[in-house]
């Protein structure tokens, strides 16, 4: 009797549950918390990367864009001054031509004559005449030649001469005439150079 009693008590007795895994997530562990801070610290990395990018690529555009106006700028500055040096020669050109035009009407005149031979001549130095003022107010002079010493800065030798009235090596003959304007050299004279046998043998 005592027997079937405690039997019924140990199957009657209820079970005790232990607790439900199925619906419970395992916590992260720290390798899992480091990857999720890096993948954030990329994700702000690359958001700054991008943005120096385009801070860059802003400040090159400005660069190039001032840069091509410099450029142009410039070759606009080469031009005018291009275009005024070829003004300012006009104008000095003009000038000068304009002071020979009576000179070329007065050859004209002299080229029509009918005179005689003397009266030609006369009228051709009287030409000369007048050119010569206008480059003496044009401040172009004629190299000094005949019995200067031979200087070759102003003098282009044709020859020699034997001459006995002029000093040895000093200009016996003006072949051409040469042309300065104030101290600089427009064309040298052309000229022959004395030897003097005298002054060699001396």
């Amino acid at each position: 009797m005592w027997k079937q009693k405690t039997e019924l008590t140990e199957v009657d007795a209820p079970e005790v549950e232990g607790p439900d895994t199925a619906t419970e997530l395992p916590a992260p562990t720290a390798e899992e918390e480091l990857e999720d801070q890096l993948e954030g610290a990329g994700d702000e990395n690359r958001q700054g990367t991008q943005t120096q990018i385009e801070q860059l690529t802003a400040e090159r555009d400005r660069l190039l864009d001032r840069l091509a106006r410099l450029q142009a700028e410039f070759e606009n500055a080469r031009k005018r001054a291009e275009r005024e040096r070829a003004e300012q020669r006009d104008f000095v050109t003009a000038g000068a031509v304009e002071q020979f035009l009576p000179v070329v009407d007065n050859f004209e005149l002299a080229l029509k004559s009918t005179g005689t031979e003397k009266q030609l001549r006369s009228g051709v130095s009287l030409i000369v005449k007048q050119m010569e003022e206008i480059l003496e107010k044009m401040q172009v002079k004629a190299v000094p030649t005949v019995g200067e010493l031979f200087d070759p800065r102003f003098h282009e030798a044709l020859g020699t001469v034997e001459r006995d009235d002029i000093p040895d090596q000093h200009v016996a003959e003006e072949v051409r005439r040469g042309y300065k304007i104030r101290e600089r050299l427009l064309r040298p004279a052309l000229v022959r150079v004395a030897h003097n046998p005298k002054q060699v043998s001396e």
